[in-house]
């Protein structure tokens, strides 16, 4: 969860105990917020990053405590593609041209988001093995900063979805046209990382499941078959989201909404899949996994409105798990 709280995409006290809280309040893992693996991948100027090593030592540190309060740290590298250079939510997520310390987006094709958006320069052949080699170089870095996951953000309409879909990806050359050709540049991307991203230590990859858009787009058949693909060059979980490619889009937003798509990934692609989405519920979470609908379950913003939620679930459940000592005599009794 983007907390557009960065300067230069160096993180800060602010993402220490934002994220720290979460290690503290029982979560399994703790990820980043999308951290843009090169100045104009981010969302926003005001985005994360790890393109540096300015940001990798600021990074280390709340990498540390992480691990030290019996958590995962896990790093979400990302490229924001043609959605970037946008403002803050609370200040109406408008475009930021360059003259306001934004810049121009690069995509897939020329073709904007939606109205109020920019229209991206199209990467060439050879940007777009520049950008591979941004993640590769992002990759080490988050090895270096002591992150032990890496999760690839391929969903929402960002830059390596934006290859993917038909809609927003209109190339004739060897990125475009086909699914195997519209494949290439996140596949290249995956390549690159488990090329310096130890074995020992997995690759998450989230996708959109799904564009909700009928009769067009992408769909879940072909993120079962992009999930098979991605299993055969060592990515070990599908983070399956869906939507953000298209402004048509038609959601249809209930309680575990997106749960679905990790079910039919994990049985169609024979992957570890996570659920997301309106996931809010202790019993709710218990479900997917007891049921093998996924083998994870993600949470965002119910983790923004309680950090300790994973501790009040297990009670809720009848768990007994760790509390940090500092917070033992205030554990309810069972």
């Amino acid at each position: 969860m983007c907390q557009y709280s960065c300067e230069d995409g160096v993180p800060n006290d602010w993402h220490m105990v934002h994220l720290g809280s979460r290690a503290v309040g029982g979560a399994g893992m703790v990820m980043t917020e999308a951290a843009a693996v090169t100045p104009e991948g981010r969302i926003s100027p005001a985005d994360a990053g790890i393109w540096n090593d300015e940001q990798l030592d600021a990074w280390a540190p709340i990498n540390a405590f992480i691990s030290d309060h019996g958590s995962v740290p896990c790093v979400q590298l990302a490229h924001a593609g043609r959605k970037a250079s946008r403002d803050a939510p609370w200040r109406g997520g408008g475009f930021v041209g360059p003259e306001e310390g934004g810049w121009t987006p690069v995509g897939a094709s020329p073709a904007p988001f939606d109205e109020g958006y920019a229209t991206p320069n199209e990467l060439s052949e050879a940007d777009i093995d520049t950008v591979v080699n941004d993640w590769r170089s992002a990759a080490k870095r988050s090895l270096d900063a002591g992150f032990k996951v890496i999760e690839l953000h391929f969903a929402h309409g960002y830059l390596a979805h934006s290859f993917l879909s038909p809609l927003s990806n209109h190339r004739e050359d060897a990125y475009g046209g086909g699914a195997e050709n519209r494949a290439r540049f996140p596949l290249r991307v995956v390549e690159a990382v488990r090329d310096v991203w130890p074995e020992r230590l997995p690759l998450f990859v989230r996708i959109s499941s799904t564009d909700w858009v009928e009769g067009s787009g992408w769909d879940v058949p072909d993120a079962v078959e992009f999930s098979r693909s991605l299993r055969s060059r060592g990515v070990d979980l599908i983070d399956c989201s869906s939507g953000g490619v298209s402004s048509h889009q038609k959601m249809i937003l209930k309680p575990g909404y997106q749960v679905p798509f990790a079910e039919a990934v994990r049985s169609g692609a024979g992957i570890a899949t996570g659920a997301v989405g309106l996931i809010t519920e202790a019993a709710q979470a218990e479900e997917v996994i007891a049921t093998g609908k996924a083998d994870v379950v993600f949470l965002a913003r119910e983790l923004l409105r309680d950090p300790y939620w994973p501790l009040h679930a297990a009670i809720e459940l009848g768990d007994e798990v760790p509390w940090q000592p500092q917070y033992e005599r205030a554990r309810p009794a069972s």
